[in-house]
């Protein structure tokens, strides 16, 4: 009935948490989170392996420190707009990563890290496509993607 019991259940308390706590929300909700763990289990994801795990807490570190030194960098570009012109720019590069999952990480990571932003994953020569708010040096960006993300998530998800 219910593949995904603990998805049912967040789902559930998100919904009543956003509409307040009502019988009709209370059914409401039961019936959307339902469905939504139906449509899930439809999906069929691949299995998680984390081969690696006790590396997670080291990735978030990183992650959060890339996330604090990113912020500033972009508050110094809008304050300074008018000194000094950013350079903008696409970016391609090429991934070793094959889990579904990984990748997923490691767009939710380059994504949250303001001044870059993951727009597409090409599956058949395995690359990824960025914007980067001011791209000074691609070869500090492929270096930081590939050793600083992509090796730790290839540890952790092997």
């Amino acid at each position: 009935m219910l593949p995904y019991p603990i998805l049912t259940l967040g789902l559930l308390l998100m919904w009543l948490l956003l509409n307040g706590f009502t019988a009709g929300h209370l059914l409401l909700g039961l019936v959307v989170a339902v469905f939504a763990s139906w449509a899930m289990a439809s999906l069929r994801p691949e299995r998680t392996r984390l081969k690696k795990w006790y590396l997670l807490p080291k990735l978030v570190g990183i992650v959060l420190y890339d996330i604090v030194k990113s912020n500033i960098a972009v508050a110094w570009i809008i304050l300074r707009s008018g000194r000094r012109r950013h350079r903008p720019g696409f970016l391609t590069i090429h991934l070793d990563i094959r889990s579904q999952f990984a990748l997923a990480v490691l767009a939710v990571i380059l994504t949250s890290t303001p001044g870059s932003a993951w727009l597409e994953y090409d599956s058949n020569d395995h690359s990824v496509l960025l914007h980067v708010l001011d791209i000074d040096n691609e070869g500090v960006w492929r270096d930081m993607i590939k050793n600083r993300y992509e090796r730790l998530l290839l540890e952790i998800f092997a």
